[in-house]
């Protein structure tokens, strides 16, 4: 009976009765993250830290009341200090001042909640390395987190934020900072103290200026100002000696900036309102190597254009251009030249799409050749094809040039006319080599160009790897299927077409070139590809896959951020939709970050 009436006080309802219950972590994953230091509760619905993860490294462990016996690996008494504490995903409003209890953090990611403050207790985190507050809602930064002296990487992209703390410059170890898709007006001075800062994004903001203070950022890399309401940029930005990628889209210069960075590569100008080109502007381009000038208002090019003499890549898309100079054929690493959507005249429309090789080729020929001195001696002679030798460009231009000849082999004469030439272009396109010339080897300390394209290539020799000074090569129109692993020593390699081919897969070798920064692989029977590999192409910009047999695309693709024109269009897969594929990359990729599991964002 006595069992009936401790039954008779037991409350039936109580589990049904509505009450607030402190949020909990399952013991197994505070047990683990006593062992490794680490204790990820991203994606979780949380509304607030719970209690038990702020006291984890002070709080006697559960299992140290109980009355058991402990394996070597069990030890609870010998813990970690936790490290790397990941909340993001949640529903979290606000952060107790209670995280002060866990000094030892070096990684704390809250991207992707609720928060509209800040507690100043994330000052007294004097360990931290890595804050991510980014999709957040926060208005303001308080001022104790300048005091965080081993910060390194700060992003604070996509919240409210009008302005921020003068102090910020006391964060003096930060290379990375991230305040893109905010409200702000105007930066701190103090921000050109943070002299360890390699990238910099301020895109997404209402800038109309740029501090002075940016130019004592000597070390920064990536400056990413894109989507603001500049009409200017101080020439002052000529002293990040550092500088070697710089975009400025989608803001209101009606110039070209006058930049003489030395490192500058990269120059991302396109949706503003330049008219002209003037040539001081370009002078101070001289190794530029990407120009992205595209819907702007551009009427002409200036034949000092020439002076650009390393440009790979130049973007004229939706300009007013009508004619284009022959100096423009003159640039001798020029790959890819975009013109559509300008009113080009006298130009035929097929011209323009048989590609930038075509239409360089078109130019050059427009261009008259000074009659040759008698004294000069002969400078052509007739091959069996009878095709005259053109010795004005191989020494003047350094290019070898026998295309559109159908031939099978390239005659010894065309070589020996250019020995002792330091040639760095060569093209043998439009022919029916099955091989590639083995004399080729003869350019070998200055050939940076080669043109192997419309031909009946079935394999890529390891010899051609010997080009250690090749940026571009250009192999479309064959029968290639696979690359030889030999390639991964051309170390200054930027851009590579393979388009029209017979490859299955992404070719292995192409994920250990770090130095590329275009793969063209469009037409070919490509299933798959490895976006974990090809995120360390760390200068990657242009990816064409468009026409293969893809029949999913990897959301980690997403995570691809140096990624601007990236081509799907004629593969089978279903997602992303045409829809969002037609409307350009970005919004592909982001399509294909939303699709990424939380667990697969952490660091």
């Amino acid at each position: 009976m006595s069992r009936f009436k401790r039954a008779d006080k037991v409350d039936s309802l109580a589990g049904f009765r509505a009450g607030k219950t402190e949020p909990t972590v399952p013991s197994g994953l505070l047990k683990a993250a006593r062992k490794s230091g680490q204790l990820n509760l991203s994606g979780r619905g949380l509304i607030e830290v719970p209690q038990n993860v702020y006291h984890l490294n002070i709080d006697t462990p559960e299992e140290a009341h109980q009355n058991v016996s402990f394996g070597e690996s069990d030890r609870w008494w010998e813990q970690t200090d936790l490290t790397k504490l990941l909340l993001s995903s949640n529903q979290l409003t606000q952060l107790s001042d209670d995280i002060r209890l866990l000094a030892g953090l070096t990684t704390l990611d809250l991207h992707d909640n609720q928060l509209s403050s800040l507690p100043g207790a994330l000052g007294e985190l004097q360990e931290l390395q890595q804050l991510q507050l980014s999709h957040n809602q926060l208005r303001s930064v308080p001022v104790e987190l300048c005091t965080l002296k081993n910060l390194r990487s700060l992003t604070l992209q996509k919240n409210l934020l009008e302005s921020l703390p003068g102090e910020l410059g006391q964060l003096e170890n930060l290379t990375e900072l991230d305040l893109s898709n905010n409200q702000l007006t105007s930066l701190p001075s103090s921000l050109g103290r943070l002299t360890c800062l390699q990238k910099l994004h301020l895109c997404h903001n209402k800038l109309s200026c740029l501090p002075d203070a940016l130019t004592q950022l000597k070390n920064v890399k990536v400056l990413d100002c894109s989507n603001n309401q500049l009409t200017d940029i101080p020439a002052g930005l000529s002293e990040m000696l550092a500088l070697e990628q710089l975009y400025l889209r989608h803001n209101k210069l009606r110039l070209l900036p006058q930049l003489l960075a030395p490192a500058l590569k990269e120059l991302y100008a396109g949706n503003n309102h330049i008219e002209q080109l003037e040539s001081e502007q370009l002078a101070s381009l001289t190794f530029i190597s990407i120009l992205e000038l595209r819907d702007n208002k551009i009427k002409t090019l200036p034949d000092q254009i020439t002076l650009l003499s390393m440009l790979t890549r130049l973007d004229l898309t939706n300009n007013d251009i009508t004619t284009l100079p022959e100096s423009l054929s003159l640039l001798p690493n020029l790959n890819m030249l975009l013109l559509e959507g300008n009113p080009l005249r006298g130009i035929r429309r097929d011209l323009l799409t048989k590609g930038t090789n075509e239409l360089l080729k078109y130019l050059r020929g427009r261009i008259k050749e000074e009659p040759e001195r008698a004294d000069e001696g002969p400078t052509a002679m007739t091959l069996p094809s009878q095709a005259r030798i053109n010795v004005h460009n191989i020494k003047t231009l350094k290019l070898l040039d026998y295309s559109e000849k159908k031939a099978d082999n390239i005659p010894d004469e065309l070589f020996d006319a250019a020995a002792d030439q330091a040639v760095t272009t060569v093209n043998f396109s439009k022919n029916q080599l099955s091989f590639i010339p083995p004399r080729l080897m003869e350019f070998q300390s200055s050939l940076s160009d080669i043109q192997l394209g419309f031909n009946k290539l079935t394999c890529c020799p390891p010899d051609i790897c010997k080009l250690l000074q090749l940026t571009h090569i250009d192999l479309r129109n064959n029968q290639l299927s696979d690359l030889p692993s030999e390639l991964e020593n051309l170390t200054k390699l930027r851009s590579i077409i393979l388009s029209s081919n017979r490859f299955k897969s992404f070719p292995e070798v192409l994920y250990q070139i770090v130095s590329l920064e275009t793969v063209l692989l469009g037409n070919n029977q490509v299933g798959g590809l490895d976006p974990s590999f090809l995120m360390k192409l760390v200068h990657l910009s242009t990816l064409d896959l468009s026409n293969n047999d893809l029949l999913n695309i990897p959301p980690e693709l997403g995570l691809c951020t140096t990624l601007r024109c990236l081509s799907l269009e004629g593969n089978p897969f279903r997602t992303p939709r045409a829809a969002i594929v037609a409307k350009g990359t970005d919004a592909v990729l982001e399509y294909l970050r939303g699709r990424i599991p939380t667990s697969a964002l952490l660091p």
